[in-house]
């Protein structure tokens, strides 16, 4: 039996070609940067930042601290509006965009007040699927189906009913990642999720992304200081410095990119010889 997720799917990996065509589309952009500055108080945080993330892509964003990939996805989700240039989400400026429920968000980490509130996981993940007042809400305490389903996604349904306090951080992220997926959306975007993960949670929480991408072909767009995971992992890669230094292909990156990148001497070591992705 189809769940809600895997109907989704089923639509996303249908909806690019009509029945009839044989040449694939060309794939739309989710979410462009055209020409983008951006300055804090005068500071320069982005400066000329143009590239585009497509449907169907896994975009990292790679660059040291204070470089400018968190000022991305603020101005990606309208928080901060660009001094020049132009931000485009689903073709539309983010900050009169209404389709919210088309894009998830996962922040580096839980958020303090959850750690102190005794709030449990499905409560935590029932937050994405807030619309607004319901009055009527307090008549339907049945459990609902799509918090189930998206715990089990990422797989932890059995701490559900668990407090956040009382989860590790890798748990805690898994957590704020089905709250990202609850409402089943089409770009995923994600600020350092696993900054704190220790290595086995980080893997988990690699291949939970992989299979969003590949197999749900959802868009993905993760902002990384993790060259290793980022080469394993992305298809696509913008590395930035306040100025884009390198955007391609993750296996196109040069030694040299990424020297200039952090401003000392980067050798790449690639332990798959034919540099495909797992």
């Amino acid at each position: 039996m189809q769940t809600a997720f895997s109907m989704k799917t089923d639509m996303i990996q249908s909806i690019d070609n009509k029945p009839g065509e044989t040449e694939p589309k060309t794939a739309a952009a989710v979410l462009e940067f055209d020409e983008v500055w951006f300055a804090y108080d005068g500071e320069m945080a982005v400066q000329d930042i143009t590239f585009s993330v497509t449907k169907g892509e896994f975009m990292a964003v790679l660059g040291p601290n204070g470089s400018g990939k968190t000022t991305l996805l603020r101005l990606a989700l309208g928080l901060v509006k660009p001094q020049r240039g132009a931000v485009r989400i689903f073709g539309q400026d983010p900050r009169s965009f209404s389709e919210w429920s088309r894009v998830g968000y996962v922040p580096q980490r839980v958020e303090a007040v959850q750690n102190r509130f005794p709030a449990t996981a499905r409560e935590v993940v029932s937050y994405g699927l807030y619309r607004g007042f319901d009055p009527l809400r307090v008549f339907r305490r049945q459990p609902n189906r799509e918090i189930e389903e998206a715990l089990e996604l990422v797989g932890i349904p059995e701490l559900a009913d668990r407090r956040v306090s009382d989860m590790s951080v890798g748990q805690q992220q898994r957590m704020l990642i089905a709250r990202a997926l609850i409402r089943q959306p089409e770009l995923l975007l994600m600020d350092e999720p696993v900054a704190g993960v220790d290595a086995a949670g980080q893997e988990a929480f690699h291949a939970l992304v992989r299979r969003l991408n590949s197999e749900m072909g959802m868009t993905v767009m993760l902002i990384s200081h993790d060259i290793g995971a980022v080469m394993r992992e992305a298809t696509t890669c913008a590395c930035i410095n306040r100025e884009i230094v390198f955007h391609g292909g993750v296996h196109d990156i040069r030694s040299a990119d990424l020297s200039k990148l952090y401003g000392f001497p980067v050798d790449i070591l690639l332990h798959d010889p034919h540099h495909t992705h797992r």
